[in-house]
């Protein structure tokens, strides 16, 4: 085990413990390539750190001696290309096993690390490029992508290589030929191409629900943040299959697939899906075997759609929900037909998981859980005062100037004003509204921008579409403001339909009912639309600033 490296103590008797007295050592030179990747290595040669497979019947198993040897002779080929400690270098590699390859092999060199997803468009790429200065790109043999970087390379003023993994293609390096020939290993830099804890290690370019992406700025100590991720909320075991679904671009995927559950020495299980299909998913957990299981609440809402009592699901021992607020009646179902419990946790690309439901408590449906020991979080009303239990207010990491946690961003690269105007204060606030009730169970309400109000009431949208999910019609929806010249604001209600509905005035009304009947029935949506699929970000975030914008047109 390694982490009593990190770790003062491990085991906590109950939650105000774990609180009170979690701490993390960081090592001032800590470097995740070295210290997690190849100290599993050279403590066990055989331990498994990655099991891959995909749509193709392709299947991959390595050990954390494979990924060392890998990464030595791809931080060699880096390195010979003149990428260096600082230099910038873009991933768009899906879930290929590669990944996690380029990424620790990066992480040794000291190179700065940037998630790319599939969708990026020519666009997104030359942004991303002038933006951060990268200097290279890696690339999945995916016709879209390889046709989006050639179309941004002219734009890109610093992007000095194309490199692609699985296949040939002219005009790019092939990465399978790049690294074949080199050396084994790749010692430990030291002096000033060395690493420290706080030299940047990664940038996340954020959703951009609203205006372009920003670039958050993680350091090296930034990894191991993620052992409350891993070991406290998703509950990996050592040595057992832990799945998170994410593709490798999202912010998730550092969350889920990599640093946390890596540090506690548990294997990951990488399901590289053409495109999400309940079926195969369901099929794929329950041939392997997977241990622990985190995935978006969007598709725990398609896999219910399928009849998971074909599946033998026991293999399961632990449940957990990001990306989005879960609503009670997925919790429900998904209970009475496993067992299991879905165990919510909150964040941002920002920092690690901020809020979740962890082993000392019951998870109540819906609730984000209790802060993580890591953050001195509060919930902050309008005119800065901390609020009472039940208030409504918003999410603030405090005292981040006196004790800057690990795991939380330490700015916005490239752009020290934006850094000052959001961290500039000691405190950070999320933009992210909740309440708190007496028993300390953290309830999400929206984003400040989302919250609507309607003839002097304020509606959470997170309210309103957990009581239309009751309804067996919808299967997916959002709930924003449309205008309104009487009230102001009104509720909208945009809504994917179940398998078997059809859109009809009647449902219409049926829906706005059962709203009025669930919760408060000045709430109920005046406006219901009905679509084939809702607008989503990169990250897979709801796009309510998109839908806003076309009621408002």
């Amino acid at each position: 085990m390694l982490l009593d490296r990190f770790l003062p103590r491990i085991e906590f008797d109950s939650y105000e413990d774990f609180k009170e007295n979690y701490t993390v050592n960081v090592p001032e030179n800590f470097n995740f390539g070295f210290d997690i990747v190849d100290a599993w290595a050279e403590q066990d040669e055989n331990k498994v750190a990655l099991v891959w497979c995909n749509d193709h019947d392709e299947e991959k198993k390595l050990t954390f001696s494979d990924i060392k040897r890998l990464s030595n002779k791809t931080a060699n080929y880096f390195k010979s290309l003149g990428i260096k400690k600082g230099d910038v270098v873009l991933l768009v590699l899906r879930r290929r096993w590669e990944y996690w390859v380029c990424a620790t092999a990066l992480h040794k060199l000291g190179a700065i690390l940037i998630p790319g997803s599939l969708q990026l468009t020519k666009k997104d790429i030359a942004y991303r490029a002038n933006a951060a200065g990268i200097s290279a790109i890696v690339c999945v043999d995916d016709p879209f992508v390889i046709e989006q970087a050639e179309l941004a390379q002219p734009e890109a003023e610093t992007l000095k290589h194309k490199i692609l993994v699985g296949t040939k293609k002219e005009g790019w390096l092939d990465f399978a030929e790049g690294i074949q020939n080199q050396s084994e290993d790749f010692p430990r830099p030291t002096g000033d191409e060395g690493t420290r804890w706080d030299d940047t290690m990664l940038v996340y370019f954020t959703s951009g629900t609203t205006g372009m992406p920003k670039m958050v700025r993680h350091n090296f100590s930034y990894p191991l943040g993620h052992i409350v991720t891993a070991k406290y909320w998703q509950c990996v075991q050592e040595d057992k299959l832990h799945m998170s679904v994410s593709d490798s671009g999202w912010a998730k995927f550092g969350w889920g697939k990599i640093y946390g559950q890596w540090i506690c020495g548990a294997v990951i299980f990488a399901y590289d899906m053409d495109k999400f299909v309940p079926l195969n998913l369901l099929k794929k957990i329950t041939e392997y075997k997977v241990t622990t299981f985190c995935a978006p609440p969007t598709m725990f809402r398609f896999m219910l759609q399928e009849d998971v009592t074909k599946f033998d699901l026991s293999c399961i021992k632990h449940c957990c929900i990001a990306g989005e607020p879960l609503n009670p009646e997925v919790f429900k179902k998904w209970y009475d037909l496993t067992g299991l419990k879905l165990c919510e946790g909150f964040g941002q690309t920002e920092g690690s998981v901020l809020i979740a439901n962890f082993p000392w408590f019951e998870p109540q449906p819906g609730s984000m859980g209790k802060p993580s020991p890591l953050y001195n979080i509060h919930l902050i009303d309008a005119d800065g005062k901390v609020c009472e239990d039940g208030d409504e207010g918003s999410i603030v990491i405090m005292g981040i100037d006196k004790n800057p946690p690990v795991g939380l961003f330490t700015g916005y690269y490239r752009d020290e004003k934006l850094t000052e105007e959001n961290l500039g204060t000691g405190n950070y606030d999320l933009r992210d509204m909740a309440w708190r009730d007496s028993k300390g169970y953290y309830w999400f309400v929206g984003r400040n921008d989302d919250v609507i109000k309607c003839s002097g009431y304020r509606i959470g949208p997170f309210e309103v579409e957990s009581a239309l999910l009751e309804h067996p019609s919808v299967v997916e929806c959002a709930i924003t403001a449309a205008p309104d010249p009487v009230r102001g604001q009104v509720v909208k209600a945009t809504v994917v339909l179940a398998k078997g509905y059809t859109p009809s005035d009647e449902l219409v009304k049926e829906l706005q009912n059962h709203v009025k009947h669930v919760t408060a029935p000045y709430k109920y949506p005046r406006i219901v639309e009905f679509v084939d699929e809702l607008p989503k970000t990169l990250g897979g975030k709801i796009k309510r600033a998109e839908i806003r914008k076309s009621s408002e047109a």
